[in-house]
């Protein structure tokens, strides 16, 4: 191997470790603002659990019980050094390990998620492919201003429009996403179907624009109009040469999208009453449940820290000119 090519190559070899240890560097920078931001919220579990009209001594026995006495700095470290390790300590509520009140409800959310991820996906790829092949066309202009229109609609009031219309009105799906006892989603697909659709809507408008521009522009490369010079079936250059590099400028968006599908998205999940992982999120916040609001949060930070890795990763992978052989 040349010295040219090592020195091509080298800065490749070193990209997982180091965007891998910027992630971790991120993580524990929201890990302190996670548990900054609970810290300065007003009031404490002790509090919320007893009512504003405890005894004192009762309060502070509580605070003892829970540790809420002891200096911030040292609360952090155990927390931190507790949730590396899996264990987040046990609800204020409930009194269950966090893990186990965070899994009920995260299980709902990653079905949820993947469903919208499996339409919106195919759909913000298939839909900017064949408009960015006809920039400036009917069609192009018809898929563009349909995605204008669906970026200017809010999540809750296309989520209220969708139960007006086919819950209220037609009465073909469920207005609300309650599961009964000992149910999962896929026990009752039909609750998913007004969710999917909402998040889908709100999250494909960006992505397929995204995609649109950047087939559109590499649609008018030089490289693809020498393969087109060259007798290259025009299916064969849509998907080997226009696709990969129009999807660049996208997967940072899409990567972004689908940490907000897969983390809980919380306006589809309390419109429809999903049982989702950002209702239990709602509902802790409201109790300062404070381990489970700090799981939560970590844990949906983690899953868009992993997402935006992905993102970084993968474009590379895409150009053209990184994945030629040296």
């Amino acid at each position: 191997m040349s010295s040219s090519q090592s020195r091509v190559r080298r800065p490749r070899s070193r990209l997982w470790p180091a965007r891998s240890a910027g992630a971790l560097l991120v993580l524990f920078a929201v890990s302190v603002l996670v548990f900054a931001a609970t810290e300065a919220a007003p009031g404490d579990a002790a509090t919320a659990r007893l009512g504003p009209q405890a005894p004192a001594d009762a309060v502070a026995a509580l605070r003892d019980r829970l540790g809420l006495d002891r200096p911030a700095p040292l609360r952090y470290l155990d927390w931190f050094g507790h949730a590396v390790r899996g264990d987040f300590g046990a609800s204020y509520a409930s009194g269950r390990p966090v893990g186990e009140v965070i899994a009920d409800r995260f299980g709902n959310s990653l079905v949820l998620g993947l469903a919208a991820t499996a339409v919106l996906v195919p759909l913000a790829v298939g839909l900017g492919l064949w408009a960015g092949l006809r920039a400036g066309r009917r069609g192009d202009r018809l898929v563009s201003g349909t995605a204008l229109g669906l970026a200017a609609v809010p999540e809750f009031v296309t989520g209220a429009l969708l139960m007006a219309v086919f819950a209220a009105g037609l009465g073909w799906l469920p207005a609300v996403s309650l599961l009964g006892a000992g149910q999962g989603p896929l026990d009752e697909p039909s609750v998913l179907v007004l969710p999917v659709i909402t998040l889908v809507s709100v999250c494909l408008a960006q992505n397929l624009r995204l995609v649109r521009a950047g087939v559109a522009e590499a649609a008018r490369s030089p490289a693809v109009e020498a393969a087109r010079l060259n007798g290259v079936p025009e299916s064969r250059v849509a998907l080997r040469y226009v696709l990969p590099a129009g999807l660049g400028p996208a997967v940072p968006m899409l990567a972004r999208s689908v940490a907000y599908l897969l983390g809980g998205a919380l306006v589809a999940e309390s419109l429809f009453g999903y049982p989702g992982i950002a209702a239990l999120l709602v509902d802790a916040t409201a109790a300062r449940d404070v381990p489970v609001v700090q799981a939560v949060a970590l844990l949906g930070a983690a899953v868009a820290v992993a997402a935006n890795l992905f993102a970084d990763l993968a474009v590379p992978l895409l150009d053209p000119v990184q994945r030629r052989p040296r």
